[in-house]
């Protein structure tokens, strides 16, 4: 019969941790140079060694004095009863710092085995890792592996089958050069052991802890937080020893891991000083406290470049399809005599609505092909450090920026991503302004109307967005500093990994799981919506009507109009289009090719009919403009209000968000609107 375990996979932020996971579970999970990427755990299977193994695919945490939200996720799992063993992933080419959290599992008394991930890494710095010496003196097993290139997977897995029961001393044997003379020899205990001041202490308190909690297990970890006054620890499990616990060892117990951590790395690491030449040299340009950002903006306009160009190229295809589709479909209706209330839902409703959507499927891959590219070859996580200086004027950390980063893919995981912030109010600070960031959703939007009415300065036109849309993310945070004048102690601490040539596996998920969104989108939310806008513009209160001023969507627009009509979208189809919004970005196009009758709105000729429709009704390329802008800023998509809601906790935060980005989004349009009527 086969028996069941857990395993845990914790480590650092980009140490290779959920490529790892990916490589064992066939999970396609994102993954990228950054931390927040896994931002609550994630759970696979496989069956090894006739056992049932449970992986577990834990936050990536720096230690387990937990402050942020992920750090909690990792901390409360690992001291749970779920886990039988933990994999403690390491970046072996920064061996020094992961191997304080390595010290920190040491001492749960759980088995705990040490994967050394990026071994390629290494090797390619001339660096080397003695993999004999270095168990000798953890105690624990230690695998080389490279989850990239999938080697020494099998050994790792077979040795932590092994290890699940090993939780004595005789396991394996430590070595230290030190000889303690302390009255007890924890060196023959114990891998890591503090100074004997610090050791008395801790002596004191698994006494005190046994006579009043006599059914903990592993005091010693205990003890040691109740020195470091851990707040969970010391609320749950206090000791009355005013005179050992006389102040906070927390820093005394750091300073003596790392004293520790350096002997190690002195015996087992050699050629520890050597760097990897191109990252460093690229780092004084990508990094420089001036170019840093103009390079960055100058990357994102090569996005684009490649989106418009490449993209529409592509899209010409899809196009093609989607108007033979149509036309075939009509005919085969025809033919077979169905009723004209159907062929109108299938050719003016769903093959206009979701139709209309897919043929920007070519732009949406370029786009997420090129994000997917600049992260995993390391270049976003300089992103946040240099956007550093900027965002502590505005009262938050560098690490602030990486949601927003994110809202340029989808406004959700970005919104997800606040966790990675330490106080809860950076976080509703966060949440309040990373929707501004255009999410790809919006980009079917600026490909439509800025080719219809900007012809060759559409590219720049759609980048102005994502340009306008940083700017009042900052200004909108600048504000809400100026209010509350609180200082964020948040502070960006993110590793700059090296830079290295992209996993095309990695690419790979990435963009697909991004396609996959999308077409699911278009297959049900859109689909539903273009459904529903076929419905309100063919049904009115005398039944189904081929005049659309007489459906309900007229009636419903018109009373839209006065609201929009300052801000220069004072047209009831395109209130309506807006409203249906809401459900999904992408449905503002496809509820235009429906409002507007045009079956394949993408097209050429697709584009000139809605032009000359929009243009008889005095809509022209400010108006454009005016509709691009308020459908950057104003309120998220449904799905984006809910993830919304789940991390605040909060309807009524919500709703208060979703007003807010409405008021911002009419006043900023309002002012480009009657700036342009000046111009």
């Amino acid at each position: 019969m086969s028996e069941n375990i857990t395993i845990g996979f914790i480590g650092n932020p980009n140490c290779g941790k959920t490529t790892l996971f990916n490589a064992y579970t066939g999970a396609n999970l994102k993954v990228a140079n950054w931390p927040g990427v896994t931002v609550e755990k994630v759970e696979g299977a496989v069956k090894d060694h006739d056992l049932n193994i449970h992986l577990v695919d834990l936050p990536g945490t720096y230690s387990l004095t937990s402050y942020t939200m992920e750090e909690q996720v990792s901390r409360q799992f690992i001291l749970s009863d779920d886990v039988d063993v933990i994999i403690d992933v390491a970046d072996a080419s920064a061996l020094e710092r992961n191997l304080y959290l390595t010290l920190q599992l040491l001492e749960l008394g759980k088995p705990v085995v040490l994967a050394l991930n990026m071994m390629d890494i290494v090797e390619k710095r001339g660096m080397e890792i003695d993999t004999h010496r270095l168990p000798e003196m953890l105690g624990i097993p230690v695998i080389p592996v490279s989850a990239r290139k999938r080697t020494g997977l099998d050994v790792l897995l077979h040795v932590a089958a092994h290890h699940k029961d090993c939780t004595d001393t005789d396991c394996l044997i430590h070595h230290h050069t030190y000889k303690s003379k302390h009255k007890h020899d924890h060196h023959a205990e114990y891998a890591m052991v503090y100074s004997d001041a610090i050791e008395d202490k801790i002596d004191l308190i698994i006494g005190a802890l046994k006579r009043k909690y006599p059914k903990l297990t592993n005091y010693r970890w205990y003890a040691i937080k109740l020195l470091e006054q851990d707040k969970e620890i010391t609320e749950r499990y206090p000791v009355n020893l005013p005179e050992v616990i006389d102040r906070n060892y927390e820093s005394d117990i750091i300073n003596e891991k790392y004293d520790f951590i350096q002997e190690v790395v002195r015996e087992v690491l050699v050629n520890k000083d050597r760097q990897d030449a191109l990252t460093e040299k690229a780092d004084r340009a990508l990094t420089h406290r001036f170019w840093g950002i103009p390079i960055f903006l100058g990357v994102m306009a090569v996005v684009f470049f490649l989106t418009f160009t490449i993209g529409d190229w592509l899209k010409g295809y899809f196009e093609w399809g989607i108007e033979n589709v149509s036309v075939l479909l009509g005919n085969g209706l025809e033919s077979a005599g169905v009723n004209e209330v159907v062929c109108s839902l299938l050719i003016d409703g769903i093959v206009a609505g979701v139709g209309g959507i897919l043929t920007f499927l070519p732009n949406i891959f370029i786009l997420f092909l090129a994000l997917a590219f600049l992260e995993d070859s390391g270049y976003m996580a300089r992103v946040a450090y240099i956007m550093e200086g900027i965002m502590s004027k505005l009262g938050l950390s560098g690490r602030a920026f990486i949601p927003m980063i994110l809202g340029f893919g989808c406004t959700v995981p970005a919104i997800m991503a606040s966790r990675t912030l330490e106080n809860r109010h950076d976080r509703f600070k966060v949440m309040l302004i990373t929707p501004f960031m255009s999410c790809s959703a919006r980009l079917p939007i600026y490909i439509l109307f800025a080719e219809m009415f900007f012809k060759e300065r559409a590219m720049v036109v759609a980048y102005s967005m994502y340009m306008i849309s940083l700017v009042v993310a900052i200004l909108v945070a600048a504000v809400i500093h100026l209010i509350d004048r609180k200082k964020s102690e948040n502070y960006l601490l993110i590793e700059l990994p090296e830079y290295k040539v992209p996993s095309s596996r990695t690419m790979a998920i990435y963009v697909w799981e991004k396609i996959k969104d999308y077409l699911t989108k278009a297959g049900t939310t859109i689909f539903i919506a273009s459904i529903a806008m076929w419905f309100i513009l063919n049904f009115g209160l005398h039944g189904y009507t081929t005049e659309m001023s007489d459906s309900f969507g007229a009636v419903i627009g018109h009373y839209l109009v006065p609201f929009f009509e300052p801000i220069g979208l004072g047209f009831w189809q395109i209130a309506v289009a807006l409203i249906a919004g809401v459900s999904a970005k992408e449905v503002v196009v496809s509820s235009c090719a429906v409002l507007f009758g045009v079956p394949n709105i993408n097209s050429g000729a697709g584009m000139d009919t809605l032009v000359g429709i929009l243009g008889n009704v005095g809509f022209g390329q400010l108006n454009a403009f005016c509709l691009m802008v308020f459908c950057l800023l104003y309120i998220p998509c449904a799905a984006a209000l809910a993830t919304i809601r789940k991390e605040a906790g909060s309807t009524r935060w919500m709703m208060l968000s979703a007003l807010f980005q409405l008021v911002v989004a009419w006043g900023v349009t309002f002012i480009v609107y009657h700036v342009g009527l000046m111009v």
